[in-house]
């Protein structure tokens, strides 16, 4: 693919997008370039844009994408919560909750359980659906899943994940023509790079306080 058909994609591409699509993605780029930050602003930024896909995604009949929006509807109160410090007692002032670490055990654990989770989601498309890349796209799936509960915990590796998550992203949805997609993702795979670098400076201030 030449430079001139790429470009001509990423104009159809934002032709076919509808304002409302295009104010959920706004939307979605405020979460993350916020929780980069640290502000905890990202988390409306995130209910709003996730509202806005479930709409596209019931009016798609994308019903299975419509569940893992839903879910991430959920973690945007959970992580208002916890962020706030709501979880821990009455009326805290915003960013009350530290950034923390957990141990390569855990994480070793983490992977591990969530890689089983993406063989088996993965085996199932497989077997049962026409899913075009069954394997990335469990991964993918089942690594977003438990990452986002990171970040309502505010996990300093959930940022290392992402990274790698996107990445995989970047190329899943090229692979399928996304390109459009493919660039947000590579954006975001940048914001998880420069949200880990942020939050890291801001755990070392925390231990030094």
């Amino acid at each position: 693919m030449n430079l001139q058909e790429f470009q001509l994609i990423i104009r159809e591409a934002l032709v076919a997008m509808t304002w409302l699509e295009g104010l959920a993605v706004l939307l979605g780029l405020t979460y993350v370039l916020l929780a980069a930050r640290e502000s905890i602003w990202c988390w409306p930024a995130a209910f709003l844009s996730v509202c806005i896909y479930v709409y596209l995604c019931l009016e798609a009949r994308l019903y299975a994408e419509t569940g893992l929006q839903i879910f991430y509807l959920i973690m945007a109160v959970v992580g208002w919560w916890s962020w706030s410090g709501r979880s821990k007692g009455p009326a805290s002032a915003e960013n009350s909750l530290p950034i923390i670490r957990w141990s390569l055990k855990t994480h070793l654990l983490i992977i591990l359980a969530n890689t089983a989770a993406t063989l088996l989601l993965g085996w199932t498309l497989e077997v049962y659906t026409d899913a075009a890349n069954p394997l990335l796209d469990s991964f993918t799936t089942v690594f977003s899943l438990f990452t986002t509960w990171m970040v309502t915990q505010k996990v300093l590796e959930n940022w290392l994940y992402w990274v790698v998550i996107d990445a995989a992203s970047v190329y899943l949805y090229a692979s399928r023509d996304l390109y459009l997609t493919a660039l947000l993702f590579l954006l975001y795979t940048v914001i998880a790079i420069a949200g880990y670098l942020r939050w890291q400076k801001q755990y070392q201030h925390q231990l030094s306080a």
